[in-house]
């Protein structure tokens, strides 16, 4: 299993959430400057287009990104507080279809102030007709960032969903 772990903004995959995810497969986690590349989708779509990605993870902006690249490479994903809605960066988004179903696990933060959960909950509404199959895991004790924890339960609940 090739696992795609996209970070967040000024973010890296630290290594005890590295750990996690090597018992699940081999992890790739590039690092992204948000800032200097507007093409951040794009440019990794080209760079991972012909590694085998089996799933994408990715946690705020890196969930931003994380959520077209499954469209793109017709993957699951697991999306921590995805900054679908607004980011404090721009980015290119680009238009890709997907006519097959597309899982997309996304667990939200009812107390994350940094992106709105109710901004994504709207953003999901909008996009329901779209061939996705969003499975919302709405937790009232997570805010922006991903304790440990949270993170080890939420990436064991996906890969057994899988």
């Amino acid at each position: 299993m090739n696992i795609l772990y996209i970070h967040g903004l000024n973010g890296s995959l630290s290594e005890e959430k590295r750990a996690i995810l090597q018992t699940y497969g081999t992890v790739k986690s590039p690092s992204i400057n948000y800032e200097l590349d507007d093409d951040s989708i794009e440019n990794l779509k080209k760079q991972f287009q012909d590694k085998d990605v089996n799933v994408i993870i990715g946690s705020s902006m890196g969930g931003f990104v994380g959520y077209y690249l499954s469209i793109a490479f017709k993957k699951p994903s697991l999306l921590f507080n995805p900054a679908l809605v607004s980011r404090s960066v721009f980015q290119r988004v680009p238009d890709y279809s997907n006519p097959d179903r597309s899982y997309k696990r996304l667990v939200l933060g009812a107390k994350d102030e940094v992106v709105d959960p109710s901004g994504t909950l709207q953003y999901i509404a909008k996009t329901i007709k779209d061939n996705t199959d969003y499975h919302i895991s709405l937790r009232q004790d997570l805010a922006h960032r991903i304790p440990l924890e949270i993170f080890k339960e939420e990436v064991g609940a996906f890969f057994k969903s899988l």
